[in-house]
């Protein structure tokens, strides 16, 4: 896997050309649909997870639009891990203009089961992960006049149900962080927007509960494309929560 290439085709009248988007959990899911749509309008992609193994997908995917990629091993609630992923982005491709928090994990089980290292493991990549990149985002996003940050919520942010409790904590709490950083944010011409995204045909939900039936869950890449949609909007104009849910499927409301 090449750490930082181009190739020589690059599509014209892209919207984002000349833009460079930092996505975590870009390995798969809705992660690899955002590097595809994002980089079709022609953004460079900083492509960041976990799991640098499942980048290869995403690194050829991304070269095929044309447009740059550097794939990036973090654990984004390491907070001197996530320093060197920007600094690194920045390094290699001079700006970040869009962050894109998805990584996401969770631990389905009772609370009496539900381990300690396990609540902290799921706060610490949905929620600790969240605000470590935002702070050290937002800093160059405001000395270089702007930029905009897209945190992935769920469903999960606005109701509950059982033997869930570290992913709705963490998932509610990413829907406070992404309001409060709205509100702190906008007058740096930073816009932050909050996704609350229903079910989707991901390994994430699919590999986990294999009684879902996949024809009731959305397809990543219609999320992807709502979420590039509000990054395309007037510089003047934010949206502050976004909701997309999939036609047949339930779980808000």
């Amino acid at each position: 896997m090449t750490p930082l290439a181009s190739t020589s085709h690059a599509l014209p009248h892209q919207a984002l050309r000349g833009k460079t988007a930092f996505i975590t959990g870009a390995g798969s899911g809705l992660g690899l649909a955002l590097a595809e749509a994002l980089s079709a309008a022609g953004a460079d992609i900083v492509a960041a997870d976990i799991a640098a193994h499942k980048l290869e997908l995403t690194c050829d995917r991304v070269h095929a639009m044309g447009t740059r990629v550097l794939p990036v091993a973090l654990d984004v609630a390491e907070p001197a891990s996530a320093r060197r992923a920007i600094a690194q982005a920045l390094d290699m491709l001079g700006r970040l203009d869009i962050l894109v928090n998805n990584a996401g994990t969770d631990v389905t089980r009772p609370i009496d089961e539900l381990s300690e290292h396990d609540w902290l493991r799921v706060i610490g990549t949905n929620l600790n992960g969240p605000f470590l990149l935002a702070k050290y985002v937002s800093a160059h996003m405001r000395g270089a006049g702007g930029g905009h940050i897209i945190n992935i919520a769920s469903t999960a942010s606005k109701r509950a149900w059982p033997n869930a409790a570290a992913y709705h904590a963490s998932k509610w709490g990413l829907l406070g962080l992404s309001h409060a950083l709205h509100a702190e944010l906008r007058p740096h011409g930073i816009r932050v927007t909050a996704v609350i995204a229903g079910g989707m045909r991901t390994p994430f939900l699919l590999e986990r509960f294999p009684d879902l039936d996949p024809a009731a869950l959305q397809d990543p890449a219609a999320v992807a494309n709502a979420i590039r949609s509000v990054l395309l909007l007037p510089e003047d104009t934010v949206v502050a929560e976004l909701t997309v849910l999939p036609v047949q499927e339930t779980s808000w409301p």
